[in-house]
This record gives C-alpha cells, structure tokens and sequence, in this order.
C-alpha cells in the first residue's frame, strides 16, 4: 500500500519517494514490528492462556502460570505490516492466510485443557505446508540452484511441491520443538529469518549480484526481504519479554507461524538446502528428535537412545548448562558458522 501511495505522491514532494525504497520499507517495517509488539503484549498478556507445564521437559515447572500463546498478538502484527508495506500480489494475501491460520491453530492448541493430537496438528501443519508450497510455485515457478553446481535447474512442479511441503513441515515443527527456553526460539529463528532476508534483498533480489554469484535473479526478493525484517523485527519486540526470566511465552500461535515463515523463506531463496545454513541449530535441536521419534514409533527403529530431545533439554540435564549457556552457545553457532557457511555455498559454485 505505502509502495503505491509513494510512487502517485513522488512527484509531488521529493520525501515521498522513500516510500518506493525497498531498503527503506524493509527497514520501517523491522523498526514498526518491534515497536508495535513491544508497546502491545504487555497491556494484552493477561488475557492469554496460562502455561501448564509439559510433561518431561527440564525446569518446566518454572514456566508454569505464565502467560502463553503470546503469537496471537504479534502474528496480527506481523501480518497487517506485510499488508501495509509489502506492494500487493494474491499469492502473498494467501502465505498471510496460512501464517494466520497456523497461529489460531497453534493458539486452539495452547489454551486446550490437555492439547491436541501430534496426529491432528501434523495432519493440519501438512496441509498449511502443502498449500503454501503451491502458492510459492505459482509466485516463482520452480528454478532452484544448488551449493556445489552452478546452473539453475528447473525440476517439476510434482517434485518441487513435495519437497517444498516436507521443508515447510519440518521447519514448522522444528521451530516448535525449540521453544523450551526463554529466548531461545525466537533469537534463533530471528537470526534466520535476517540472513534469508538479506539473501533475499542483496543476492538473489539483485540482478548485478546474483549474475556475479551465478545464482537465478529473482523480481520478488525485496518483496521476501520486506516480510523477512517485519518478522525480525516482531521477534525482537517479543524477545524484550521473553529474555530470562520470561514474562511471557510465544507458544504454539508463535512457534507454528514462524516455523512456516522460515521454511517459505528458503524455498523463496531458490536453494531449499540453504535451510541447513541459516537454521542448523533448530533443525539439530528439534528436527533430529522428530526423526527420533519417527523411527522408533513407526519403523522399531532406535536411535540417539541416549540423547535427550529436544537438544536443549539434553545439555541441561545430563551436561548442566544453563538456560543462559543454553541461549549463549546455541546463539553463537549460529551466528559465527551460518557466514562461514555462506560463502562457501555461494562461492564454492
């Protein structure tokens, strides 16, 4: 909306050409994020569903009575920012439909009395994953480029649907299975979604610069960029409530949304696998405790058997780490090895 307002009143007055600057709706759209979900949860908290504990989970007890679901209010945030800032196009009304739909899922689930079924919520985030992935191929077909081979490859839409769906799926329960210490989920999906969005505006959103890097140039990367640092900046206004000891908790309407969020990030980079750069950390502390459990409910296979999941209830547990050295250590994996890796993906092709 702000995009088209900008381009009728650039003629008029020099400032309002601002208001067709990418970098500089991606940039008030990080900075009203923050701003508006900081000044909201609190004055909106107390209406939210209690934490209850969870069964098995280290020091759950001291969670127990907060207030949850706290994406309920920040998702709504997120969404009418996108609508405001982002230049409109159906397919992306239809990913803010699908966010919005996993947060009330997600929100139904957190004020149950005894929570839904992990059948009924996988069945659900496959669905939302499914449609997703479709309206991301209709948005950019399916051109993907690889880490080790220069050429973009076109596979078909069959392929690309089924393998997206299982990306968003996994992502989304990744994200969800990492929200067990204070800070933790947020910070590290928070740092995902800024490096996918400065892939998004920088790499394959220029032209120049995605030619220089032999990967597909993109017309819609700022239009993904945008989305990326209105989230990033959501995250950080809740993190300002959910840092150690936490006033309020994201829960499921957080996690489940944000989890999606991540996963269509990376099918929007073009490279699917680049999710193990920007999110290894979720995806090795949650992604592998599904795998875990996959196998041993549905196939009597087991492994890790000495690994407690999510990852982050192991170290606590059985090697002492604090919520604090949780959050720390987990943090800077992510942020010193994700540019290292980078550039090895970039410019090993």
């Amino acid at each position: 909306m702000l995009h088209y307002l900008g381009q009728l009143l650039a003629d008029l007055s020099g400032p309002f050409r601002l208001l067709t600057s990418y970098l500089f709706l991606a940039s008030l759209g990080g900075a009203m994020g923050y701003l508006f979900t900081w000044f909201m949860l609190p004055r909106f908290w107390n209406f939210l569903p209690r934490d209850k504990g969870r069964a098995f989970a280290v020091d759950a007890k001291q969670s127990v009575g907060k207030p949850i679901s706290a994406g309920i209010i920040f998702i709504p945030v997120f969404v009418l920012l996108c609508a405001l800032l982002i230049p409109f196009n159906p397919n992306f009304m239809g990913l803010m439909l699908c966010i919005l739909t996993a947060m009330l899922v997600g929100y139904l689930d957190d004020r149950s009395k005894n929570g839904w079924s992990e059948y009924h919520l996988g069945l659900i985030d496959l669905v939302l994953a499914f449609s997703a992935s479709v309206l991301i191929y209709n948005l950019q077909s399916s051109t993907i480029w690889l880490p080790l081979y220069k050429d973009s490859i076109v596979i078909a839409p069959s392929l690309f649907l089924i393998g997206s769906t299982i990306l968003i799926w996994i992502s989304i329960n990744a994200t969800n299975c990492t929200d067990g210490v204070d800070g933790l989920s947020a910070s590290l999906s928070s740092m995902a979604i800024l490096f996918l969005g400065l892939i998004l505006y920088g790499v394959v959103g220029h032209k120049e610069i995605s030619s220089y890097l032999l990967v597909p140039h993109y017309s819609l990367g700022a239009d993904w960029a945008i989305m990326s640092f209105i989230m990033v900046g959501c995250l950080a206004g809740y993190l300002w409530h959910n840092s150690y000891p936490s006033a309020v908790l994201m829960g499921d309407s957080g996690s489940r949304p944000v989890g999606l969020l991540l996963g269509v990030l990376v099918l929007a980079s073009g490279n699917p696998f680049i999710i193990f750069v920007v999110a290894f950390v979720v995806l090795l502390n949650g992604a592998t405790g599904l795998i875990k459990v996959a196998l041993l409910r549905f196939l009597k296979i087991g492994i890790f058997a000495n690994i407690r999941y999510p990852l982050h209830d192991h170290v606590r547990h059985n090697m002492g780490w604090s919520n604090t050295q949780v959050l720390v250590r987990f943090m800077l994996l992510q942020a010193i090895l994700t540019p290292i890796l980078l550039v090895l993906v970039f410019k090993i092709r």
